[in-house]
């Protein structure tokens, strides 16, 4: 079993977490739509998640919808002391698995309600609110009505802490000035690296920095040079770039998701992969090579 605590330790808000955490959203089945095809083994990977020492997890509500938070519940509920669990609102999934925007108000506060009854919980930990301008990548607008109604649900005693998703520097401005932001969930990895500034910003603020896509999600990271650091080190490109980001900031927390025990326990050992000087000079390459 890999030792966690070789990846550190975050504050995520008053919650102190390990940094390498569990992605929830791949438990759906085909497009995070509908039932796993496996729902034991959805199961298992959940309790291997927590023996294993992880102690956050990301989950939505429409992933499924609702499928992830049903099986996190049946899975481990009630939940061990110390366990976040971060959820988001702000989209959800058409009956043809299509992704759209729920950002009214009254959607925003059902989402919340969504995900209160599904996880079997009466606060949520931290609710990020999904940013939906842009699907696929942050873009400018104002989100101050939306994060307005979720800072009202925190003071109402529903929501812990506040995150943004897919969201620009400015965004993360505006959310701040209406309520304590606690993590930032964008996309990042050793290519796409447009927030390496707000990461910085974010660090000396005490705010978490989730990066999901670590491996370029719709487009994946394809890198002779990342495959030959791995196959170099005995390792996986999966791994060289989870522990490339762990090395990056302190404030960058990992939630890689499987829905297999066996790559689970791959991704986890990434805690305890520590990358030279010399190996992270010849990856900070690869960003330039995709310009």
């Amino acid at each position: 079993m890999a030792d966690l605590s070789k990846a550190g330790s975050f504050l995520l808000g008053d919650r102190r977490v390990i940094r390498m955490g569990y992605g929830a959203m791949q438990l759906a089945g085909p497009g995070v739509f509908g039932p796993p095809k496996d729902r034991e083994a959805a199961l298992a990977v959940l309790r291997e998640v927590v023996a294993s020492g992880v102690n956050h997890i990301d989950t939505s509500d429409f992933y499924g919808p609702h499928v992830t938070n049903q099986l996190i519940r049946e899975a481990l509920h009630p939940y061990t002391d110390g366990l976040t669990i971060v959820t988001k609102v702000g989209a959800k999934r058409g009956d043809d698995a299509s992704w759209n925007p729920a950002q009214s108000p009254a959607e925003l506060k059902q989402a919340v309600h969504d995900n209160l009854r599904n996880l079997g919980v009466e606060v949520l930990d931290v609710v990020n609110l999904r940013i939906m301008g842009d699907v696929h990548k942050p873009s400018e607008a104002s989100i101050a009505e939306q994060f307005t109604v979720l800072a009202e649900l925190r003071e109402q005693g529903l929501i812990r802490h506040l995150g943004v998703s897919n969201a620009t520097s400015s965004q993360v401005k505006e959310a701040q000035g209406i309520a304590p932001v606690v993590c930032v969930q964008n996309h990042y990895n050793l290519v796409h690296r447009e927030d390496e500034a707000l990461i910085h910003e974010l660090n000396e603020k005490g705010i978490a920095y989730v990066p999901f896509f670590p491996l370029g999600g719709f487009t994946p990271v394809q890198s002779n040079t990342l495959s030959e650091v791995a196959k170099r080190l005995g390792t996986t490109p999966m791994q060289v770039a989870q522990a490339w980001l762990l090395a990056r900031s302190p404030n960058i927390l990992l939630i890689p998701g499987t829905s297999s025990v066996g790559h689970l326990r791959e991704n986890l050992a990434a805690a305890e992969l520590v990358l030279s000087n010399e190996v992270l000079a010849e990856l900070e390459g690869i960003a330039s090579s995709h310009g």
